[in-house]
């Protein structure tokens, strides 16, 4: 394997895939809102580390803080409540051609570091004067403000292109559980309904 690191933690060595695409994954387990607290932090030890990343819960807290750093780049990460403008699973085809056509390179072959994607997918031409890679032009198609558009007829056409390249998913929102006595009230209620 090409993209790993050893991760030291007191006398255990753990070997971390580091290649993007196991960052990509770990983001969906991050966003993942059907699994509970304690299931997202053993999904994202367990992609990042296999079976080792789980083996002793007593360094879970390191192996996750270590994550968290590698994933996050180094930075800070702050909430956002800003709609996102680009998702990995979502984009990945715009990504792949945006990749191809900027810097020739063919992700699906390619085994690469996290960091060094990041970076490239950051350098993308971004061109308002033509030189522009597809998923940035879809970018700033999510982006743009349609209500600068004075012609109707022409702001009608910037919407349909906005809804053609919107993102279809930014979550997977976990279902509401009901307790046993909402659901008594409830089964109560079309009970009423049909009488």
């Amino acid at each position: 394997m090409k993209c790993c690191r050893k991760v030291q933690i007191e006398d255990t060595i753990y070997t971390a895939n580091t290649d993007f695409r196991i960052a990509i994954r770990c983001n969906q387990i991050a966003l993942d809102e059907t699994i509970g607290d304690f299931e997202r932090v053993l999904g994202i030890l367990y992609t990042i580390f296999g079976d080792n990343g789980i083996n002793n819960p007593t360094h879970y807290e390191k192996l996750l803080k270590w994550a968290k750093n590698w994933l996050s780049l180094g930075k800070e990460i702050k909430e956002d409540n800003e709609e996102p403008d680009m998702d990995y699973i979502e984009d990945m085809p715009y990504i792949e051609a945006s990749f191809m056509s900027d810097y020739k390179i063919d992700l699906e072959n390619e085994e690469m570091e996290w960091e060094k994607f990041s970076k490239l997918l950051n350098g993308l031409s971004n061109s308002e004067n033509g030189n522009c890679c597809v998923l940035n032009r879809v970018r700033n198609l999510r982006n743009y403000d349609v209500k600068q558009i004075k012609d109707s007829k022409e702001r009608s056409k910037i919407e349909k292109a906005k809804k053609q390249v919107a993102l279809k998913k930014h979550r997977i929102v976990k279902e509401k559980q009901f307790t046993d006595e909402e659901i008594r009230n409830m089964e109560e209620f079309h009970k009423q309904l049909s009488l």
